[in-house]
């Protein structure tokens, strides 16, 4: 039934500081940016290595979601990277400050969490 995960949708507070965040921070390609009139909202199309993935939205005075303490619902985005230390020193150059690197117990895989300018946490899992 099921083939694979289409996109993930996200609503953000101000548009234009998570746009710069996840284009031009994280890296993220724009597939297409609609404005829609009736609604207020901006709707930005974003892609990963050509891949389109997340959806980023703007609505008038959206309400806040808990981020900490965990809250319930959908935990974090997370996005692989092949050098950990690499991608770190990126975001450490832009101003992104990221947690201290853990390794998952299960895979002995390297990983970090950062947050969005909303605090939504943003896992860096390396592969």
């Amino acid at each position: 039934m099921l083939q694979s995960i289409h996109h993930v949708a996200i609503i953000c507070s101000n548009y234009e500081r998570s746009k710069h965040f996840y284009t031009e921070v994280l890296g993220l390609e724009i597939v297409r940016e609609v404005y829609r009139a009736e609604r207020n909202s901006y709707k930005l199309d974003l892609a990963v290595n050509g891949l389109y993935q997340i959806e980023l939205f703007s609505f008038p005075n959206p309400p806040a979601r808990p981020s900490r303490p965990e809250a319930q619902g959908l935990r974090h985005l997370a996005f692989a990277v092949t050098d950990l230390e690499a991608a770190i020193t990126k975001l450490t150059h832009q101003g992104v400050e990221t947690e201290p690197i853990r390794i998952d117990e299960w895979t002995q895989r390297r990983f970090t969490f950062l947050a969005d300018p909303d605090d939504l946490p943003i896992e860096l899992y390396e592969v």
